[in-house]
């Protein structure tokens, strides 16, 4: 492993884009929608309880903030999009600062790899697609994570896994990596794929 994803520590909660850390080093950037499960797969990634805030209200928060991983790169979660009950003012900031990381971001150049997390249960939804449609037309390195997958059954995670092969293949995409953060699977395979999207 390049890195210990023990080593970890909260560097900054950003709320505008000119708070974005400057330091010359590689970003992995979690995207998804409210209440995917963003906070607890960083958690379960660097084998924390509560360095990432599991948020009560889903959409609550609009951040972007960077966790510093043994001082060797960043990961970056970005504000959960499409919580209905979002103000149109939040809507506004929400966009602004997520368009910032991807635009305005000093070292978007040492963006190496976007998670884009899918609830497993549901699957993509259209802010899913228009997002994976955005990554793949600008040439966004992605890989799709689909996460709670303790909560499906067997037949439910065969179709799960079939409509997101699919999805991943028409998208360019490497196949998805399933992930529970209660059963730790996916965790292992998915530090490897940050690992080979490092090196």
């Amino acid at each position: 492993m390049l890195f210990d994803p023990s080593r970890a520590t909260l560097r900054i909660t950003a709320g505008l884009p000119s708070q974005f850390p400057r330091d010359p080093m590689p970003q992995i950037a979690f995207s998804g929608r409210s209440n995917v499960g963003k906070s607890s797969l960083i958690n379960t990634l660097l084998g924390r309880n509560s360095l990432a805030r599991v948020s009560s209200t889903p959409g609550k928060t609009i951040t972007v903030n960077f966790y510093e991983i043994d001082r060797k790169l960043f990961f970056v979660d970005l504000p959960g999009y499409g919580y209905a009950n979002r103000s149109k003012e939040s809507q506004r900031v929400w966009q602004s600062l997520t368009d910032g990381y991807f635009t305005r971001n000093p070292n978007g150049d040492l963006l190496k790899l976007v998670l884009q997390l899918v609830d497993s249960r549901i699957g993509a939804t259209n802010d899913d697609l228009t997002m994976i449609e955005w990554m793949k037309s600008s040439g966004m390195p992605f890989l799709i994570v689909a996460t709670k997958t303790d909560k499906l059954n067997k037949t439910e995670r065969a179709e799960s896994e079939k409509n997101l092969l699919a999805l991943a293949e028409s998208a360019g995409a490497p196949a998805p990596v399933f992930f529970s953060s209660k059963t730790k699977e996916g965790r292992d395979e998915l530090l490897g794929r940050i690992a080979a999207a490092l090196s």
